[in-house]
């Protein structure tokens, strides 16, 4: 089965045409296949914008690695509009059919007035209740969307479906700093520790409980206030929840998201973990400084904060090649 991607171009119209008759091809499904979206919204400041954009690659790169039956749609920058949203997700829904998955990933910020939820998007912001009625038309027999944003433990609710599993890096819409809970789900897609029933490959829900706690450490490590609080519910009528003491999990568990196999021989690259490494310490230092923004001279923040993102972008090249 051919897998489709953006690359690192920015979207177009062409290429929209063109992955629009590869995913109606009958021939896609001689396998069952795995539909992504991959959203990287509204940076707002240029720091969360290159993050943001780095994550969505990231994720991209390392889905498309572990399995070649993984058909999967980016939108970055100022293409991660709430139309080429709505676009993407009525492509996968005249494509995907019960035996598929599907995954939809959110990155960036979210907002929440005390009743509607909202994820950042360049134009108009797109409400829980518009994303829940554009992934209505998906048949996919299980489903997961992975919220990463501010505010994200407000749409759960209104996403609940039967079949889905949800994520969000926060506990409730009251939770509105930015969080760091992306980073460590993508940590959680190349450590082979993330496999705790040592599978072979991780789980929706082992990824989620090597990021929750990773994102525990980091605020414990910078003597910080956590921010955000991490659940999630697989079960449509039932709460959100941290942990799999009450029952749910059996949808994360049964969801897998990489084969170690098809990871591991660049994550165990020397060189590749060396710029892991580095890449969290920056990333990590970039959050610390961000949250002493309002003690600083706003000069020196500035350029403390070019010279760890100038750093940082070089790092990710170095991943990317």
């Amino acid at each position: 089965m051919k897998s489709l991607w953006r690359g690192k171009r920015r979207f177009n119209l062409g290429g929209f045409g063109l992955l629009l008759i590869a995913l109606s091809s009958p021939s896609l499904h001689a396998r069952a296949a795995t539909y992504y979206l991959i959203v990287s919204g509204l940076g707002g400041e240029a720091d969360y914008e290159q993050r943001f954009t780095s994550a969505a690659r990231d994720i991209a790169r390392i889905a498309k690695a572990s399995n070649t039956d993984v058909q999967s749609y980016e939108l970055t920058g100022q293409d991660a509009t709430a139309a080429r949203m709505k676009d993407a997700l009525s492509i996968i829904s005249r494509s995907a059919t019960p035996q598929d998955d599907f995954i939809l990933i959110l990155i960036g910020h979210g907002s929440f007035d005390g009743t509607i939820y909202k994820f950042n998007l360049p134009g108009p912001d797109v409400s829980a209740e518009e994303i829940a009625d554009m992934c209505s038309g998906i048949r996919a027999g299980r489903q997961l969307i992975v919220d990463t944003s501010s505010a994200s433990g407000a749409a759960v609710s209104p996403l609940r479906h039967p079949g889905r599993a949800i994520i969000a890096a926060t506990k409730s819409g009251t939770e509105k700093s930015a969080t760091v809970f992306v980073r460590y789900w993508i940590e959680a897609l190349q450590d082979p520790s993330a496999d705790t029933d040592k599978s072979g490959s991780i789980s929706a829900l082992e990824a989620f409980m090597y990021a929750t706690g990773k994102t525990n450490d980091f605020y414990k490590k910078q003597n910080l206030l956590a921010t955000e609080h991490a659940v999630f519910t697989d079960v449509s009528h039932s709460e959100p929840v941290r942990d799999v003491s009450t029952g749910q999990g059996a949808l994360l568990a049964s969801l897998t998201l990489v084969r170690l196999d098809s990871v591991r021989p660049s994550a165990s690259n020397p060189a590749n973990v060396e710029l892991l490494r580095k890449k969290e310490e920056l990333e990590q230092k970039i959050d610390a400084l961000k949250f002493q923004k309002a003690g600083m001279d706003s000069t020196e923040y500035k350029k403390q904060l070019t010279t760890l993102l100038l750093q940082l972008a070089r790092v990710q090249q170095e991943l990317d090649r």
